[in-house]
């Protein structure tokens, strides 16, 4: 999908999220204003993430806690795709559910390996600044082969864990997607470097709009870095759970 003729495998990033608005503003995109917002989501994050981390080492069920927590953060980002103005609204709520979830599957990941969250969380950031210096020292090129290559992976990845959920539902299990064979953690791994490389795309959007979109569109990219930084640490966990019990 295009973001003003370029390619971007996140879909806070896609043609349609990123089209010319009715209203237009003064104010522009700023790196400050994506950073604030970003280390703003993350704190919400947080919160409900030690939230219910705390209850489940209470002793508390906390299988809904996780689950509507999802159910929510998809609604959210389905809403936001469709109406983009709302982000700034919704964000918030997107983050507090997201924590939810990831609180719940963390605080069972730390259950069944004590301080895996920990490590994902070490993980997750040292990935993102390594990117990061990646992007900035143009050691990887953010070419036209290399966003159609990410953004058909991603899709195809996306596709598979949706067919697994479907098969969850009737009690089919998917070998190389919920097993800890080596295929299976291949698999795992190769859905962790996706995730890490299409930062990469994220950055480079931003860093060609910096000072050129509306203000408002810092929410857009605040959104995008949370899909892509969940996602990278959810890679993570699963990976490393899967090495684990190996």
């Amino acid at each position: 999908m295009s973001v003003f003729g370029l390619r971007t495998s996140n879909p806070a990033f896609t043609n349609y999220f990123w089209k010319k608005s009715k209203s237009y503003s003064s104010n522009k995109m700023t790196l400050g204003g994506i950073i604030t917002k970003t280390l703003f989501m993350l704190v919400l994050v947080c919160c409900t993430a030690f939230y219910t981390w705390h209850l489940f080492f209470s002793g508390v069920v906390v299988k809904w806690h996780t689950s509507i927590g999802a159910l929510v953060a998809v609604f959210c980002s389905i809403y936001i795709s469709y109406k983009h103005n709302v982000a700034k609204y919704l964000l918030p709520v997107y983050a507090l559910a997201k924590g939810f979830f990831l609180g719940g599957i963390s605080a069972y990941a730390h259950k069944q390996i004590p301080n895996l969250p920990f490590q994902a969380v070490g993980v997750t950031l040292l990935t993102f600044f390594v990117m990061f210096f990646l992007y900035k020292w143009r050691v990887i090129r953010v070419t036209k082969a290399f966003r159609s290559a990410i953004i058909t992976t991603s899709v195809t990845i996306f596709l598979l864990y949706f067919i697994r959920w479907i098969f969850w539902w009737f009690g089919i299990s998917v070998f190389f997607l919920s097993g800890n064979s080596r295929f299976a953690i291949a698999f795992n791994i190769c859905t962790a470097i996706v995730a890490s490389l299409s930062l990469l795309l994220d950055f480079d959007y931003i860093h060609r709009y910096l000072g050129k979109a509306s203000k408002e569109r810092e929410w857009l990219a605040t959104w995008g870095f949370l899909i892509t930084l969940i996602w990278l640490y959810v890679e993570v966990v699963r990976l490393f759970k899967k090495i684990t019990f190996r």
